[in-house]
């Protein structure tokens, strides 16, 4: 029920974004996208508190009132409330931003850090739940990845002038073609040119190889995850760059669906954990090499051909693998054994987690 209540509240924030990236003029706070928004945030709020407020009705006390990985989520709501505030003051004094300056907001800064600390509130709960296991089944672990998926949306969002799902295969195509000319500016506060320059789309690429490459190898040094985990990631993960563009670069979005599928492929076949470290780094690499070969391959496809340039449509793809490398180094550089949960810990997570388990 916390993931369900976390997609109403994620997918309020992707519809704001669209009207912010896609609508002229917003003049004012009070829109129908707001609206949708801060009620997802109402319904999720209420939920938490009321899995707290059962707890305390039934004589626990103090944290022993919390649900297993709810305390994080309980304190970012008053914390989201009063920057929601903070937010309203500031746009009705200031105005509605319009362009790139929306992402450096400080209250929606503040409002994106508690968002995600509530939103992910099924993956603490599933972290630390004792019954879910080295290898859990997928609709075990599927709260979880839901609130990992719509988190990562946010850091998409915020770094959405650094977004590759955001360009559409024509542009993709004329970049790596070393073509000239700037098109038009973006209308509201889409942050993506018509015409993007090579370094632009490959500085791009590197940043999302990495904001969407990273949860996974999180999730899988925890878990080994079951088949379908990375293609559902993906697939929220898409929806974002998806609303803000109105879905204009619908083949680069299911291009990335497709490689969280080859993803789980991976998985099945080397099986990457804490443990097995060789196997990780492998995963690790071809996950990101295999993720934006299919972006290329995608964007030639439907874009009026293979770029130009071979340098740059051979060796993105092997660039964006090192760099998975790196993280996959980075995540695991020792090989880390599962330690089981103590008889005590166990038993205290099972009390913990009567009430509001994801």
């Amino acid at each position: 029920m916390t993931a369900l209540l976390g997609i109403w509240f994620g997918v309020g924030l992707m519809i704001d974004a669209w009207a912010h990236g896609n609508l002229a003029e917003l003049e004012t706070f009070f829109t129908p996208w707001h609206a949708v928004f801060y009620s997802g945030f109402a319904v999720v709020s209420g939920w938490i508190g009321w899995q707290v407020w059962r707890n305390v009705h039934a004589g626990r006390q103090g944290p022993a009132a919390v649900p297993t990985g709810y305390l994080a989520g309980l304190v970012a709501i008053p914390a989201f409330a009063a920057f929601g505030i903070a937010d309203m003051t500031w746009h009705t004094v200031l105005g509605i931003e319009t362009t790139i300056n929306i992402f450096f907001s400080p209250s929606h800064l503040g409002l994106v850090v508690t968002m995600m600390l509530i939103i992910t509130t099924p993956l603490r709960s599933a972290w630390n739940a004792p019954d879910v296991g080295a290898r859990p089944s997928l609709g075990r672990l599927l709260p979880a990845l839901l609130g990992l998926a719509f988190a990562t949306t946010l850091v998409s969002l915020f770094l959405s002038y650094g977004d590759a799902l955001q360009y559409r295969p024509q542009a993709i195509v004329q970049a790596f073609s070393m073509a000239q000319g700037s098109g038009a500016a973006p209308r509201g506060g889409g942050p993506v040119a018509v015409r993007p320059s090579a370094e632009r789309v490959a500085v791009a690429m590197v940043v999302t190889n990495v904001v969407v490459l990273a949860p996974v190898l999180f999730l899988v040094r925890r878990w080994l995850l079951p088949f379908g985990s990375v293609t559902v990631m993906y697939a929220v993960m898409a929806l974002m760059p998806g609303a803000q563009t109105s879905f204009r670069s619908l083949p680069i979005l299911l291009s990335f669906v497709v490689a969280g599928f080859v993803s789980d492929l991976l998985i099945r076949r080397l099986r990457p954990s804490g443990e097995r470290r060789a196997a990780y780094w492998a995963f690790a690499g071809l996950s990101a090499f295999v993720t934006w070969s299919l972006y290329v391959g995608a964007a030639s496809a439907t874009g009026g051909g293979l770029p130009a340039v071979p340098e740059l449509w051979t060796g993105a793809p092997i660039v964006a693998g090192l760099i998975g490398l790196a993280l996959g180094v980075l995540f695991l550089p020792n090989a880390a054994t599962a330690q089981p949960l103590p008889p005590s810990a166990a038993a205290a997570g099972r009390t913990r987690s009567d009430w509001g388990r994801a």
